[in-house]
């Protein structure tokens, strides 16, 4: 049975992101006692964390995942890290791929050899369904070929084969989450669903890439169940679990979804920057989360329906802080 959190002291990477700010919060209601490692910046801003209530807010620790020397002493004295600190945006990948093997690679890599100095319980790795490219064999479980069709992708792969490295070599207790298209509240404009539903709150004009490609959807909560369970389930060191819904939607069906929460129908015009190289775009993902269940008992609890409304409803009351309607690389 997984154990619990109270009293546990818990780092998270990137905790001041859209999916790191939502499972830092919940562990603090969990009773962890958590430490959120946020990218330095001149501002000391902590992302989402600074808006979260001074109850649920966990203390804050600036640093850098490339920096080894920072991050092993950030690691120190905590029994469960959770590995989220990343460069995410597939688009800006192509600009610039060396920065996305020094965060995702190297960063990585950082954290598995801290975690291993300082005897880390438990490593849970952030991976993401983007590793397996167009699917090949649908549902997509965790056998699926790795497929690198982005810089962004092919980093997430090396990450993703490090962790392993150090699980089979060293003995890093290490687990690997690879979530499939997570949203919800506070996720940035450079993901679908936020930029379809803050357009369409503007009006009906929608400016959207190709239509056609396929995602599986999991609304925030269902992933962070996923990352509670990977890291308290004991004895799937070495593991690594899809989090998805297994249903699937594509973007031109999602966007006409979203138009009739919101009430607008959506005139939707295709623009070719929002359109990725053709060998690069992931047509089509839809997972096979039978393992998680099996081996961790998870299985999403909140809907594609009831997470687009919840989401809608979020974004309606906040959209003052999503400014401009351009395209976000």
């Amino acid at each position: 049975m997984p154990e619990g959190w109270g009293g546990k002291r818990v780092l998270v990477t990137g905790a001041g992101g859209f999916i790191g700010s939502h499972l830092a919060e919940r562990l603090v209601q969990e009773g962890a006692t958590v430490t959120a490692y946020v990218r330095y910046n001149a501002l000391r801003t902590a992302g989402w964390l600074d808006t979260l209530d001074r109850e649920t807010r966990p203390d804050v620790v600036f640093g850098d995942i490339t920096d080894s020397d920072h991050v092993k002493s950030a690691v120190k004295g905590h029994e469960v890290v959770f590995h989220l600190a990343a460069l995410i945006a597939i688009p800006y990948s192509y600009e610039a791929p060396r920065s996305y093997v020094r965060a995702n690679l190297e960063g990585t890599m950082n954290v598995a050899q801290a975690c291993l100095a300082h005897g880390t319980k438990r490593m849970v790795h952030t991976s993401t369904s983007e590793v397996y490219g167009t699917a090949r064999i649908v549902p997509i479980d965790e056998e699926h070929p790795l497929q690198g069709q982005s810089p962004y992708s092919a980093s997430k792969i090396a990450a993703d084969k490090m962790v392993e490295a150090y699980s089979r070599s060293f003995g890093l207790g290490a687990v690997t989450v690879r979530p499939f298209n997570t949203f919800g509240p506070r996720q940035s404009v450079r993901a679908v669903i936020p930029t379809i539903v803050t357009q369409l709150l503007r009006g009906p004009r929608l400016r959207l890439g190709s239509l056609s490609p396929t995602r599986d959807l999991n609304f925030a909560s269902n992933t962070v169940d996923g990352f509670l369970l990977a890291g308290s389930t004991p004895g799937v060191e070495g593991e690594t679990f899809n989090l998805g819904s297994g249903r699937e939607v594509s973007i031109g069906e999602l966007a006409e979804m979203l138009g009739r929460i919101l009430g607008v129908e959506p005139d939707i015009e295709c623009e070719e920057a929002r359109y990725r190289p053709v060998q690069s775009e992931v047509e089509r993902l839809i997972a096979d989360s039978t393992k998680a269940e099996r081996l961790l008992g998870w299985r999403p609890n909140v809907g594609l329906d009831e997470g687009l409304a919840q989401t809608c409803s979020w974004f309606s009351k906040n959209l003052d802080q999503y400014t401009g309607s351009g395209y976000a690389v």
